[in-house]
Formats: structure tokens, C-alpha cells, sequence
């Protein structure tokens, strides 16, 4: 049986370059080793939060000097980075958990170095999207990875609606604190499909919910813990979002023609043929009551 090839390492970390490295997002066992040669051979390592990070370099015995880069200072720190690459200096890249670059301010210092033609080089790891994504059940391929929803205002409405028609998996990152607003947001503009939500993924209190995104509603509607991922069924045609919000909603007017039928009642009926969230189709009966008066 023919041997494998075998080629030498590469220089763990070359001077003058940028290396984004991937760290664990939740196990600290979930490191590669090449990661590992690369964070004890640079000279200097940007963190999100330097604190956090040098919990991982003690667990792993590496002593580097440690340097904050993260939404609050990304433009005068980029490029004191940028100007320390060029001066010869090997820096990696690292953020709080998985991946820098993916719905982190990383992504600007990569680009930055891109444009004056300076060594990139990624460190391949976790992500919690991709983990997600593998284990939801749902189509691995396509997909669109859309990051965090905007909180509030004209962007979030935007935000789903134009992503309704998309017919790949969706997978978006969201604060627990406003899960139970965005899975409504998402049946609104959306309709009922199914959804998988990643909970703490690789840490002790790992969780996976699969189902659809009412039962999702319900299954969290006392609140989440922990970081969280979302993998959504894409769109259907046919059986889509928007089809099924025109006629949802199509059927609630037409119960509300009736002056004896109640907004309350309107509203549990479509509840129950549309398994859609009530508080979504009470508020919408009672605009269409209000522009009958």
C-alpha cells in the first residue's frame, strides 16, 4: 500500500502577517493544534476582550502580550495594528468564541489588511453557525448565514421582509433577550416553517430545539439562556411566508365582517387553523376592526 505524502509544517507564524485564528466557542478542548503553534509564535495577540481570551492562553500555558480590539476602539486600533504588521509584526486575530470575522468587528481589520497587501492568513476552527447548521436537520446546502436581526425600528421590518422569499436555509445569530420578539417576526413575515435553535452549543448546557417556529414560540415563551442559533427552513413557494401571511390574514377579514364576531374570537380561530402567534394576529384584528369604525 502506496505511503502518504508527507509535507513539512509551515512556519507557525511568519513576521509581517495577520493571523485570524478560531478559538473554541464554548469547550476549550475544541482548539486545533496549529492554532495553538500560532498563538505561542506571534508577537502580539488582538482580542475582543483580553480578559476572556487570557483564560484560554493560561488553560493552554501561553504567555503572549495581549492587546483589546473590538467595536469600541475598531478604528484607531485597526490601525495601530495594521501599522505593526507592516513594521514586520506577526499579530493574531482572536475573538471571544469561534470564528473572528463572522458577526464581529474583525471582518474590518481583514479588509483593511487585504487593501494594503498584507499576509492574511486564517487559522481554520468553530463556528457556531455551521455547527448549527449540521445539526438541525434541516437542508445543509444552500444556505445564508444573515448574523444578528437589527433590534428595532425600520431595519428589523426590512430585515425580515426581505429575506422572506429567500429558498435556502437561514441561519441568523440572536440575544436571548429577544428571541421571543424574532420568532414572532418571523411567523409574521415568515409563516410557520420549521426552525432549529442552537443553545450553548459544546458547552455543559448544550441544547437543540427542532420543530416549528410556533412550537418554538411556546417551547421558550418563559425566556432563553446562553448564546443561541437560528436554522430556518427557506422559503416554499407556494406554501411560503408570504402566500400564507396574505391568507391568513385574507381569513381574519373575513371573519371580521361579521359585527357580532369578537376580535378575541377572530383571533382564536386563526390562531388555531394557522398555529400562528396570537399576540401577532390579535394585534393585526384590531388595526382591521379599527379602520371598519
Amino acid at each position: 500500500m502506496p505511503s502518504m505524502p508527507v509535507t513539512e509544517p509551515d512556519v507557525p507564524a511568519a513576521p509581517g502577517a495577520l493571523f485570524v485564528v478560531a478559538t473554541p466557542i464554548g469547550n476549550l478542548a475544541d482548539i486545533t493544534l496549529r492554532a495553538l503553534d500560532v498563538l505561542r509564535c506571534v508577537h502580539l495577540i488582538a482580542a475582543e476582550d483580553t480578559r476572556h481570551t487570557r483564560k484560554l492562553l493560561s488553560f493552554y500555558d501561553i504567555h503572549k502580550p495581549l492587546i483589546s480590539y473590538h467595536s469600541h476602539n475598531i478604528r484607531e486600533r485597526g490601525q495601530e495594528l495594521l501599522a505593526r504588521i507592516t513594521a514586520g509584526a506577526s499579530v493574531a486575530l482572536v475573538t471571544d468564541a469561534g470564528t473572528p470575522g463572522i458577526s464581529d468587528p474583525g471582518a474590518l481589520l481583514v479588509q483593511q489588511a487585504v487593501e494594503r497587501c498584507l499576509p492574511v492568513t486564517v487559522i481554520p476552527g468553530p463556528t457556531a453557525l455551521i455547527a448549527a447548521l449540521v445539526a438541525s436537520g434541516l437542508p445543509t446546502h444552500p444556505f445564508a448565514f444573515l448574523g444578528f436581526p437589527p433590534a428595532r425600528g425600520t431595519g428589523r421590518k426590512h430585515f425580515f421582509s426581505s429575506h422572506a422569499s429567500l429558498p435556502m436555509t437561514l441561519i441568523l445569530y440572536e440575544s436571548p433577550l429577544r428571541l421571543g420578539r424574532t420568532l414572532e417576526d418571523m411567523l409574521q413575515s415568515w409563516g410557520d416553517r420549521r426552525i432549529a435553535i442552537a443553545r450553548e452549543v459544546t458547552k455543559k448546557f448544550e441544547e437543540f430545539f427542532r420543530g416549528s417556529i410556533t412550537e418554538a414560540t411556546n417551547h421558550y415563551a418563559e425566556g432563553a439562556r446562553g448564546e443561541l442559533t437560528l436554522v430556518v427552513e427557506g422559503f416554499r413557494g407556494e406554501q411560503g411566508a408570504e402566500v400564507e401571511q396574505e391568507n391568513w390574514q385574507e381569513k381574519l377579514a373575513s371573519l371580521l365582517e361579521n359585527p357580532r364576531q369578537t376580535v378575541k374570537q377572530a383571533t382564536e380561530e386563526i390562531v388555531r387553523q394557522h398555529r400562528l402567534s396570537r399576540r401577532v394576529v390579535y394585534q393585526k384584528a384590531l388595526e382591521m376592526r379599527r379602520k371598519k369604525e
